[in-house]
């Protein structure tokens, strides 16, 4: 029997998913547990033996390190080597010099190794440092910050056998449903929800240096160049388009400044963020509209997130936090339950099936198609227009289609994540 959860219940999961980080958190988590590793060892070691899944690698092989001009994941262990700081966890690169960047180019080329992993999680990284006389361990499993074992020597440290029971899915949600969802942003007292505000501030200073500066693909400039003179509210759709791409532009591309993850992902935490508040800003929404809007889109997202796993080989930006901005579009445009139901349902039979090949520039692509599309699902949910159970792996009830979508990524695309990855390196 599933009990159901409380408000305060639901309001801790969406503070616990909700985390800031400085990078992509798939070399970062490298580098953090890099940087632990030589915490542990004491000195910079002679050997870096990088061992990691199927899909960090393919996560973690081109996107760009903040601060310097290097993707990969040499260079994100070397740099939390040389210059980490592991006290700051997914911050862990915060604050590295220059002079630490060409340590670690250097260190990279001579000194680290990495290997795919032999393992069914999706999620795993372990690091080996060793001098001549010494080693240090740091294996983290399921989620990007969750450290399973530790060990200097053959001294173990730390060692968690029952992060299992956590899956690829970081935390025990079950609990929460679409309809609980909408009950607790509805009557939660919204001070509750103004921790929310760092959140939009962190993320809305990453979309105004993509806008303003040249990172990856420039898709979010060109949005919104493409608009010329119209203000925000004469076209809401291109406007929050260009301001959650140009987010992903930047952070892509080695920007400096941290984002707002959600489900350990910097970009989900973009689009699950950005759309919203840009589109509240457009409308001048006011300060209730907008917390209580984030936090549906949050913990929808979180809600899907849930069933499709922390990676896969869909695109969770597509398949998870684009179904929450378009439930909180219909929300804040006065549709209630049964709409954001069909909201949900819409964006099923739009995007599923974007396909994730990896974190890159081009990331921003897809982040500005699911925007457009969130927008265009949640026009038709306030017109009272559904997906149904005819409509593919869509179902009437949305549960059962949620649950479709998350078998789909998990077991109906596993062979497609080996291709992908395989078409990747072997280039």
């Amino acid at each position: 029997m599933v009990i159901e959860m409380t408000d305060e219940q639901i309001i801790q999961i969406l503070k616990r998913e909700l985390a800031p980080a400085l990078g992509c958190t798939e070399p970062v988590a490298i580098a953090y547990a890099a940087a632990r590793a030589r915490a542990i060892l004491g000195v910079v070691p002679q050997r870096a033996q990088i061992n990691v899944s199927r899909n960090i690698l393919k996560n973690a092989m081109g996107v760009g390190i903040p601060g310097t001009d290097m993707v990969g994941l040499e260079m994100a262990a070397a740099l939390g080597i040389i210059g980490g700081n592991a006290d700051r966890v997914l911050e862990v690169l915060d604050g590295v010099t220059q002079e630490e960047v060409r340590l670690a180019k250097e260190y990279a080329r001579k000194n680290v190794r990495v290997a795919l992993k032999d393992t069914p999680k999706k999620l795993y990284i372990e690091v080996i440092l060793k001098t001549e006389n010494d080693s240090s361990l740091v294996v983290i499993e399921d989620r990007h910050t969750n450290i399973t074992k530790m060990a200097h020597g053959l001294t173990v440290l730390y060692e968690n056998g029952n992060c299992e029971e956590l899956a690829d899915r970081g935390g025990d949600n079950k609990g929460l449903n679409v309809e609980r969802i909408y009950q607790c942003i509805t009557s939660v007292d919204l001070e509750e929800l103004k921790f929310l505000d760092e959140a939009v501030r962190m993320n809305w200073a990453v979309s105004q240096e993509g806008l303003n500066g040249e990172y990856g693909l420039n898709v979010g400039r060109n949005i919104m160049g493409s608009r010329g003179n119209k203000t925000p509210e004469e076209d809401i759709s291109s406007y929050a388009e260009a301001v959650t791409a140009a987010a992903a532009d930047a952070r892509m591309s080695g920007c400096t400044l941290p984002v707002m993850t959600i489900c350990g992902s910097g970009n989900q935490g973009i689009t699950a963020i950005l759309p919203v508040a840009a589109a509240i800003r457009a409308i001048a929404g006011g300060e209730e509209l907008l917390y209580r809007s984030l936090a549906l889109s949050c913990l929808v997202t979180i809600h899907v997130k849930q069933y499709i796993g922390k990676l896969s080989a869909l695109c969770g930006c597509g398949m998870g936090s684009s179904i929450g901005v378009c439930c909180a579009l219909v929300y804040m445009q006065g549709g209630g339950l049964g709409q954001i139901k069909s909201a949900i349902r819409n964006m099923i039979a739009d995007v599923s099936g974007m396909i994730c090949d990896g974190a890159k520039a081009g990331c921003a692509l897809k982040i500005g198609t699911v925007v457009a599309g969130a927008f265009q699902c949640s026009v038709l949910a306030l017109n009272n227009y559904s997906a149904g159970d005819l409509d593919g792996i869509v179902s009437d009830d949305v549960e059962d289609a949620i649950r479709n979508l998350g078998e789909l990524g998990n077991r109906g695309m596993a062979d497609t994540d080996r291709v992908i990855l395989d078409m990747m390196v072997c280039r």
